[in-house]
């Protein structure tokens, strides 16, 4: 009767810790290499995706609206 227990509160564990390293892999404001891309964040175009669900935003319309530097 345990076994169940076991099964999700273990498959939310492993959700839980890929989604951690998702964020720590993907997310521009995780910087691992300092030497080559120091500021990865000022590399992203309008058009990425890097939110793991966004509702209403389709990435592929978005503009550029700030300046380059």
């Amino acid at each position: 009767q345990l076994i169940p227990l076991f099964v999700i509160i273990g498959s939310g564990g492993v959700g839980a810790g890929l989604y951690l390293m998702r964020l720590a892999m993907f997310n521009p404001d995780v910087s691992w290499d300092k030497k080559n891309n120091p500021e990865p964040w000022n590399k992203m175009s309008p058009s990425d995706q890097y939110k793991f669900y966004s509702v209403n935003v389709d990435y592929s319309r978005l503009k550029k609206d700030r300046p380059d530097f």
